[in-house]
């Protein structure tokens, strides 16, 4: 039986240990650029087997959120070199997680102020976050607009040259967002999508953005280095399909010709119950669909793992185990699991936002 602590292939990385930090988003990149402060929280935790970064705007258009990074201008590029410089020379494997938020969004962080766009025009019920007189705030989000059908070959040629940029910048790979009611996963669900062109309508439709969007970038940089991120049925940001398991089992069989490093699967509700009421989703048929169809990337989970159910997972066939809020308080979370040690809490006033305080002041253990 594999345990937390051995190492894995995934793709083209080999990972020292199974465990992997989940993306985090935490808004301390002003103007959408990493600074120094974002390179040191990342090589405190670059013990991790993986480290995904936060949630990353391929493009203006793309940012739902203040102060979160991009990667489509130069400064952005260079911000990020310091981080995966850094890491490397702690030792560690990162990989950029390649966002879209589509109708997640608002007027204030939009090119021109324009309305976020999306699959429809239905507004998200949920909120974002401003930054006014320097404060963090939850704001409702904007209606959205529906992307025309002449602009979605620009949106994937978005991903690509994102993707590209995350190689320059120095990343081990990337992780396609297509998760948690962000613009990939509004064009899966049929609470999202209600087109009637070739990106609406059947499971086929709704599943080309995300299709052409993993076979692009795998064309640029390489499936081995080419990772993606599914909620199948999370209600985060607004999102229901009406028969999440066929959905999902059709996307993993497009994507197992496509030899990708990893496919990163969200059990239940993000950052809540690991079994929604009234979404009951068979997660081992996934898997199997993926196997089935000659996907040989690494398995990875996620959602509310402790020790005993990361390795419960791992001996039921899990290839790499997910950790998020762990993390933030525990940067030196692999030494803690290891030692079963116990885990720093997490100060929430500080997730969102701010300096170094509940970012990079969380302790680690004394040496032993």
């Amino acid at each position: 039986m594999p345990f937390l602590s051995d190492p894995v292939q995934a793709g083209d990385l080999q990972l020292a240990n199974r465990i992997a930090m989940a993306p985090l988003t935490r808004n301390r990149s002003p103007n959408a650029v990493p600074t120094d402060l974002v390179a040191t929280y990342y090589t405190q935790r670059a013990s991790a087997g993986l480290l995904i970064s936060e949630a990353t705007a391929i493009t203006q258009q793309g940012q739902g959120y203040a102060d979160v990074p991009g990667l489509y201008a130069p400064e952005q590029i260079a911000g990020w070199k310091k981080v995966t410089s850094s890491v490397h020379a702690a030792g560690g494997k990162i990989v950029v997680q390649l966002w879209h938020v589509g109708r997640v969004s608002h007027t204030d962080l939009q090119p021109g102020n324009a309305a976020p766009v999306a699959p429809s025009a239905i507004q998200a019920k949920t909120k974002t976050v401003l930054i006014k007189d320097g404060v963090p705030t939850f704001v409702e989000t904007s209606m959205p607009r529906a992307l025309e059908l002449a602009e979605i070959p620009g949106i994937v040629a978005d991903y690509r040259r994102a993707a590209r940029a995350a190689i320059d910048a120095g990343f081990d790979g990337v992780e396609v967002h297509a998760a948690n009611g962000y613009l990939i996963d509004q064009f899966l669900k049929t609470g999202s999508n209600t087109r009637t062109d070739a990106y609406g309508g059947s499971v086929e439709n709704r599943a080309r953005l995300l299709v052409e969007v993993l076979t692009a970038v795998s064309a640029e940089i390489g499936g081995g280095r080419t990772g993606i991120r599914l909620s199948p049925v999370t209600p985060a940001n607004d999102v229901i399909d009406a028969d999440p398991q066929p959905l999902f089992e059709y996307v993993v069989r497009q994507l197992g010709p496509l030899g990708l490093s990893y496919i990163h699967v969200i059990e239940g509700a993000t950052g809540g119950p690991r079994e929604v009421e009234g979404r009951p989703f068979d997660y081992a048929a996934l898997k199997a669909a993926y196997r089935t169809a000659g996907g040989n990337g690494a398995w990875m989970v996620n959602n509310a793992y402790d020790k005993a159910l990361a390795e419960t997972a791992l001996a039921n066939g899990a290839d790499i185990v997910a950790f998020g809020r762990p993390f933030i308080a525990n940067p030196d979370l692999v030494t803690r699991l290891e030692r079963n040690a116990p885990l720093n809490e997490v100060n929430r006033a500080t997730l969102y936002g701010g300096g170094a305080e509940g970012y990079t002041d969380y302790p680690a253990l004394a040496a032993s």
